[in-house]
């Protein structure tokens, strides 16, 4: 068999130890807060709570996508030792850092042609990503060859169940994911818009919900529709430091189902910056990620 490394980027959002255990190659994402560039690791350098404690107090991070230099001296470091690589990547419609991987990958097979580089558009972001990595990354240590864990990423990735809802509706208007009148008006209705990705990757809106709570509702009436084998599954739930309500959404599935686990974690830097505090998300493998409107 084939020995192989998987790389994955930050915007999988996995705590640093599933990272550490299934020993996921991690390449951090730019993240440039208060005027300081930091390079994602996990919350090791820039703390979650640090972070979106700046995003309260009104910081606008920015972020950048892995360049192709970047993935170029990644993938080299492991080409030249014979190994093959799985790079499981951040939706395509949602950053550049698919096509760089790919320019990277180019670059390497002009001077490595026997090197082998298999690169994932997951169409999938934060613990959605972090699903297919995990996974993956479990198929690995259960000694499974690459091409197995290839074609299940393949067959899988439409089946990973992402849904959002977001407290601050500020940065979705600057994001130009809603007009600077939607988000007033919002406000005033206290309206918490629920969303989710579609099968292009696409983050798009569902729901309005009236109201935080209505808000975390939908999200588990969300769950109950598109759940499959609960009992077999690991769920991930990342949030912009709203932890209470994070809980809150973990006791009313494992009130009403059986579940593997429950990964609670924060959101990195990548996804915050572009929805503020208080995001709150959930991810599982379902029945499809379409969502009739």
């Amino acid at each position: 068999m084939k020995d192989f490394v998987i790389f994955a980027d930050s915007a999988c959002d996995l705590p640093l130890n599933i990272i550490d255990e299934l020993d996921i190659k991690y390449l951090g994402i730019v993240c440039t807060l208060n005027g300081v560039e930091y390079i994602e690791d996990c919350g090791q350098t820039l703390k979650h709570k640090d972070f979106f404690k700046a995003v309260r107090e009104g910081a606008l991070p920015t972020t950048a996508q892995i360049n192709n230099f970047r993935f170029q001296e990644s993938f080299e470091d492991y080409v030249k030792e014979g190994k093959s690589i799985l790079y499981i990547c951040f939706s395509s419609a949602l950053s550049g850092t698919y096509q760089s991987a790919f320019i990277a990958k180019n670059e390497i097979l002009e001077k490595y042609p026997s090197a082998d580089i298999n690169i994932i558009d997951s169409k999938s972001a934060s613990g959605g990503l972090g699903l297919l990595v995990y996974y993956a990354g479990l198929m690995k240590k259960q000694g499974k060859p690459i091409e197995e864990i290839i074609d299940w990423v393949e067959n899988n990735k439409l089946k990973v169940c992402h849904f959002f809802t977001v407290n601050d509706l500020d940065h979705l208007k600057r994001g130009g994911r809603i007009s600077a009148t939607a988000a007033t008006i919002g406000g005033l209705l206290n309206i918490k818009p629920v969303m989710h990705v579609n099968d292009n990757g696409e983050l798009k809106n569902f729901v309005k919900a009236k109201g935080r709570k209505k808000a975390i509702k939908t999200l588990f009436e969300s769950f109950e529709k598109h759940i499959l084998n609960p009992e077999e599954q690991t769920i991930i739930i990342n949030h912009g430091d709203c932890i209470d309500d994070a809980e809150t959404l973990a006791n009313m599935i494992r009130e009403k189902y059986v579940v593997k686990d429950i990964v609670i974690h924060y959101l990195g830097p990548v996804i915050g910056s572009h929805t503020g505090a208080d995001l709150l998300t959930l991810f599982f493998m379902g029945d499809t990620r379409s969502i009739e409107n």
